[in-house]
């Protein structure tokens, strides 16, 4: 069996209850329907690693142009320039190119004892035999500020564009990012009153580069990127970068209280908090699938995609996957050594974050184990965040 339309072989990307556990679903999707065919919704979808890989670095036949969420492909809405991970090649590369000048090893790593600095402050506020929450505390707040210093973006200013990037990726339970009433992506004009005041008052920061680059457009003409672009570009990575950690870090939070025997190790030989990161971030994905258009009719397991299809990729299945990862790939386990995960994509979408997000993750992780060795999660008052785009939690409570 290579497809299936089976109703008890069945997967939501909305339904909020499905998506707090996917993977035993996910598991037969492997075993019984690598392609798998969602009638009702009109959708395909590829849960193999091998077929979710190649389905990633096809950028011809599945493309990113017209949004990589699922109903947003499926409205057939207009993107808006400057919308990054909601691009093909050539405009992709060029786009990519101008902001990669900020994700050099060298900043990047110059980064770290800034994240070190302000994450200790963070935690030193949360008092021995108290109620620590992994996102309130944390999560939530230093991937923003990160971001922040990589754009000169004012301390003042940086609520703003967090209760933005909410209104726009938060939907309600079950809800799609299309029933948004401000609509399913921002406009960046968040951005518009900072980018005015920093063209005036320039400094050593992305922002100033931005709008002082100049490059060949996929026309050939060399410009400087208008100003509807570099709003988007702001806001792709400010929110984007700052979603991906913060549900890694709740994530963290939640693992490591499940698995307490691997707390106590990662305590005792800090030398895995890196092998620890991406481990969960292969078990636990912030983004669980990514969605593409079919641009010509293609084959897959022996059945036809015909073209105009969307198709999703299943990364969360993918990062499962026993072909790719062994016997033990769906047990947890900070010491596994080898294959790579497929969490920041591959090909020309390889998230240009992915070495920021990494420092994140293990330096919050280093510093909550050096106040809190020891805690439990509250999953009785943690929140389960709605949002098809991203999946993670809003609330991770634990005392600590």
């Amino acid at each position: 069996m290579t497809t299936s339309t089976a109703r008890d072989l069945y997967y939501d990307p909305w339904d909020v209850a499905l998506n707090a556990d996917p993977y035993p679903m996910f598991k037969r999707f492997r075993d019984e329907a690598p392609l798998y065919y969602n009638e009702p919704h009109d959708f395909y979808a590829v849960s193999r690693f091998e077929d979710v890989n190649r389905t990633l670095v096809d950028y011809r036949t599945f493309s990113s142009a017209r949004g990589v969420v699922l109903e947003i492909l499926k409205s057939g809405m207009e993107i808006p320039p400057g919308v990054l991970i909601f691009e093909d090649p050539p405009i992709h590369d060029i786009h990519r190119n101008l902001l990669s000048r900020a994700f050099t090893p060298k900043k990047i790593n110059a980064l770290e004892p800034m994240i070190r600095e302000f994450t200790a402050r963070c935690l030193d506020q949360v008092p021995a035999g108290g109620t620590f929450d992994f996102v309130k505390h944390l999560g939530a707040i230093m991937p923003l500020r990160v971001v922040s210093m990589l754009f000169g973006i004012p301390e003042h200013f940086q609520q703003r564009v967090q209760e933005d990037g909410d209104r726009h990726v938060r939907t309600e339970r079950g809800g799609q990012m299309t029933d948004n009433p401000d609509g399913a992506i921002t406009n960046g004009e968040v951005f518009a009153d900072f980018i005015d005041w920093r063209a005036t008052n320039p400094s050593d920061d992305l922002t100033s580069e931005l709008l002082e680059a100049e490059f060949e457009d996929e026309t050939g003409v060399v410009r400087r990127l208008r100003r509807d672009e570099l709003l988007m570009f702001m806001n792709v990575v400010a929110v984007a970068g700052a979603e991906t950690t913060t549900r890694l870090i709740g994530w963290t939070g939640k693992l490591l209280s499940e698995y307490p025997d691997q707390r106590r190790l990662l305590a005792a030989d800090r030398s895995l908090l890196g092998s620890a990161i991406e481990e969960i971030l292969r078990y636990e994905p912030p983004a669980l699938q990514a969605a593409r258009y079919v641009t010509q009719d293609v084959e897959i397991h022996g059945q036809v995609v015909p073209q105009g299809s969307a198709i999703l990729t299943l990364i969360g299945a993918a990062n499962r996957d026993e072909r790719r990862f062994g016997d033990n790939a769906e047990n947890f386990d900070i010491t596994r050594k080898g294959k790579q995960h497929i969490t920041f994509g591959v090909g020309a979408h390889y998230c240009l974050g992915n070495a920021l997000a990494r420092i994140e993750g293990r330096v919050a992780l280093d510093e909550i184990l050096n106040r809190f060795p020891d805690w439990e999660v509250d999953l009785d008052n943690a929140v389960f965040s709605s949002s098809s785009a991203v999946r993670g939690w809003d609330s991770m409570p634990a005392r600590v």
